[in-house]
C-alpha cells in the first residue's frame, strides 16, 4: 500500500509531518473562530429578530445600528478584512500573524454572515406561536428560548452547516497571514512548487470534511423536522 502511495503521491508521502500540520491548523482556526462566531453571531440573529418593528422588543434604532453593521462586515473581502484587522487582532491577540492572527479576522468574517443566517431561520417561525406565548404572559427571555429559538433546531442547524463550510473556505485564504492550514499548504507546498498530487491530496481532504459537516448537519435536521 505504502509503495502504491509513494508512487501516486510521492510529495505528500516525502513529508507527511506538513500535511498532519496543515490539518489540525484547518480544525484549530475553525474550532476557535467557529465557537466565538457562533456565540456572537448567534445573539446579534437573535437581536435582529426581536427588535424589527412590531415584534417583542421592538427597538429600531438598536436593529438599524446592528443591520449596518453587520452589513458593513459583510461587504468588505475576506482578504481585505485581514489587511484592515491587523491593528485590533495585534492589541487583542498580541500579534497580527499566525493561527492566532488569523482567529479574530475569521470571527468578524463568519459571525455578521452566521447573524444573517440565524436571523433568516428564526424569521420562518409562525408568528402565531408568539402571540400565543405573549397571551400566556411569557416574558421575552422565554419566548426567545422556548418558542423562537426551540422551532428553529432544524433551520439553525442548516445555518450552521452551511456557516462551517463557508468557514473552512475562509481558513484557506488565512493562510496570508501565515495561519497555516490544508489552504495555504495547497497552495505553498503544491502551486507554487508546481506538486500536483499536494494540490489533489489538500482538495480531497477539504472535500471529505465539507462532506462530513453536511452530513451530521442533515442528520440533525431530519432528527428535528417534523
Amino acid at each position: 500500500m505504502l509503495e502504491i502511495l509513494n508512487k501516486i503521491i510521492p510529495n505528500v508521502m516525502s513529508d507527511l509531518p506538513k500535511l498532519y500540520t496543515s490539518i489540525i491548523q484547518t480544525f484549530v482556526m475553525m474550532i476557535q473562530s467557529g465557537i466565538i462566531s457562533f456565540i456572537v453571531g448567534g445573539i446579534l440573529g437573535v437581536l435582529l429578530i426581536v427588535t424589527k418593528k412590531d415584534d417583542i422588543l421592538e427597538n429600531i434604532i438598536l436593529y438599524e445600528i446592528i443591520s449596518k453593521i453587520i452589513n458593513f462586515f459583510r461587504a468588505v473581502p475576506f482578504i481585505i478584512l485581514l489587511a484592515m484587522l491587523v491593528p485590533l487582532t495585534r492589541l487583542i491577540m498580541g500579534t497580527s500573524i499566525g493561527i492566532k492572527g488569523a482567529i479574530i479576522p475569521l470571527i468578524f468574517g463568519t459571525a455578521p454572515f452566521f447573524a444573517r443566517q440565524v436571523e433568516s431561520a428564526l424569521s420562518e417561525v409562525n408568528y402565531g406561536l408568539i402571540e400565543a406565548a405573549l397571551a400566556m404572559g411569557s416574558s421575552p427571555i422565554a419566548i426567545i428560548f422556548r418558542v423562537y429559538l426551540k422551532e428553529s433546531i432544524a433551520a439553525i442547524t442548516r445555518a450552521t452547516t452551511i456557516t462551517l463550510i463557508s468557514l473552512l473556505g475562509l481558513t484557506a485564504m488565512a493562510g496570508a497571514v501565515g495561519a497555516g492550514g490544508l489552504g495555504t499548504y495547497a497552495i505553498q507546498s503544491g502551486y507554487y512548487r508546481n506538486r500536483l498530487d499536494i494540490i489533489y491530496v489538500s482538495v480531497i481532504l477539504l472535500v471529505i470534511i465539507v462532506g462530513i459537516i453536511q452530513a451530521i448537519g442533515n442528520y440533525i435536521v431530519k432528527k428535528y423536522t417534523r
